[in-house]
């Protein structure tokens, strides 16, 4: 063959090639634009502060579902200690090296840390938020119409529970319902070698002694109404005042008659030694019903703290806790999504299954015990209060929860007790004294 023609053909076959890679490129490109692009994987941070309490299984279930409906989303849970849990989210929002969703308790707690908590006006519809009540506890001067920075988990008590096998022991019929009829009552126990309540630190280990605030809380409900709580904030009724130290002193008197576990300050697992048996009543959350009734089933009751000369009139019930989103998140799409699956029926049946009393309208929880919990207010028309220590300036919560263990256990009086809650009201910032709880500001 010719040099010329082996050319001439080369130079053919270099030209077919050379469309056939130009068709090839073009197909791949028109597939590329005709396939659809699966959106970027967002991963966002949750911190919790629950340590073994059924909250902090209700959030991995939560976030377990959550992530099955949105695949591109996913959700690191990080488990934070209670006891210093606002002083490390405080400090990385300072430097912006928190989490996109953090727990965050209601009422005041809100309040104080509004400035790094992102308000979901913007971010979460009406009609969402319209399902969760309570939701004057986290909005902005506790006014709903200014919006609201957390979405609560569930509907709390502080609450009584008993154990109904020691009460027909010590041939108690009933629970008491003023203190009179307590004093009785546990008088009966210790003459039956009964421990009648039981204090300890708990599940959530929010410090080395027991949390006072859940009977402070009752203590306070037995001696003045809702509407005079406003007055302990602000300082129309001084912590000093004889109605305080009154009950304060009734409430030590349950320690010094023998009627409590001597160790009150130094006592761990509370829950662990109720359910075993080891004492008549115990006072704590709700969130502790579903260790309690795994462990105890129908041997468990629930009652009304009876800390009053007359009749209780009120219980706590209240949204004490939820998730926020943080003002500083890189990804706050994907944050107001999970904030929004949290109003859903679908996730109000998760937090019931974890044995919590769904704070979504419309979800009811099955279990029985709880049901009597909501039939105080619904059936006995107590009235609803807050907890204390979400109404309360945190200085004088933070004070409150070094004394009072020491004064139910006799190492202090109730007036040295008293004088030193009143003497962290009287620090506290001006902004903090205000008339009303919805003045609060946090400087």
């Amino acid at each position: 063959m010719k040099k010329a023609s082996i050319v001439r053909r080369l130079a053919a076959t270099s030209a077919v090639l050379a469309l056939a890679a130009m068709a090839s490129t073009a197909g791949l490109a028109s597939a590329s634009r005709a396939a659809p692009r699966s959106a970027p994987s967002v991963t966002l941070t949750l911190w919790q502060n629950y340590g073994t309490e059924a909250n902090a299984t209700a959030t991995k279930n939560l976030v377990k579902a959550f992530e099955a409906s949105h695949p591109t989303i996913k959700i690191n849970v990080v488990a934070q200690p209670a006891s210093n849990y606002f002083s490390l989210l405080q400090a990385a929002a300072i430097s912006r090296t928190g989490p996109d969703l953090a727990v965050m308790w209601t009422g005041l707690y809100t309040l104080q840390y509004k400035s790094y908590l992102q308000n979901l006006a913007s971010y979460v519809p009406k009609s969402d938020l319209a399902r969760m009540t309570g939701l004057r506890w986290t909005a902005p001067g506790f006014n709903t119409a200014s919006g609201s920075y957390v979405i609560p988990l569930e509907d709390q008590f502080y609450i009584g529970f008993y154990n109904k096998t020691l009460f027909a022991k010590a041939h108690v019929s009933q629970v008491p319902t003023n203190w009179s009829q307590l004093y009785q009552d546990c008088a009966k126990f210790k003459a039956a070698g009964i421990t009648c309540l039981y204090y300890g630190a708990g599940s959530q280990n929010l410090g080395a002694e027991f949390y006072p605030y859940y009977d402070l809380s009752y203590l306070m409900i037995g001696a003045l109404s809702l509407k005079q709580w406003q007055g302990l904030y602000s300082g129309a009724i001084p912590w000093t005042s004889p109605v305080v130290t009154s009950q304060l002193a009734k409430w030590q008197k349950l320690y010094t008659s023998g009627y409590t576990n001597k160790d009150v300050v130094t006592s761990i697992g509370s829950l662990n030694a109720f359910e075993r048996g080891k004492a008549a009543m115990l006072i704590k959350g709700n969130w502790d019903l579903a260790q309690l009734y795994g462990a105890m089933g129908k041997k468990l009751g629930t009652f009304v703290p009876p800390f009053t000369d007359t009749k209780m009139h009120g219980v706590v019930q209240f949204p004490g806790d939820g998730y926020a989103m943080t003002s500083y998140s890189q990804h706050k799409t994907q944050a107001a999504e999970f904030l929004k699956f949290l109003t859903t029926p679908q996730a109000g049946r998760i937090v019931a299954a974890s044995g919590l009393i769904p704070d979504v309208s419309g979800v009811s929880t099955s279990n029985p015990v709880s049901q009597q919990m909501l039939a105080f207010s619904a059936v006995g028309h107590l009235t609803q209060y807050p907890m204390l220590d979400n109404v309360t300036q945190i200085g004088v919560v933070n004070a409150g929860s070094k004394v009072l263990p020491q004064l139910l256990a006799g190492q202090l009086t109730p007036k040295a007790a008293a004088s030193q809650l009143e003497q962290a009201w009287k620090q506290l910032p001006a902004g903090q004294r205000g008339k009303s709880w919805g003045s609060y500001s946090a400087g």
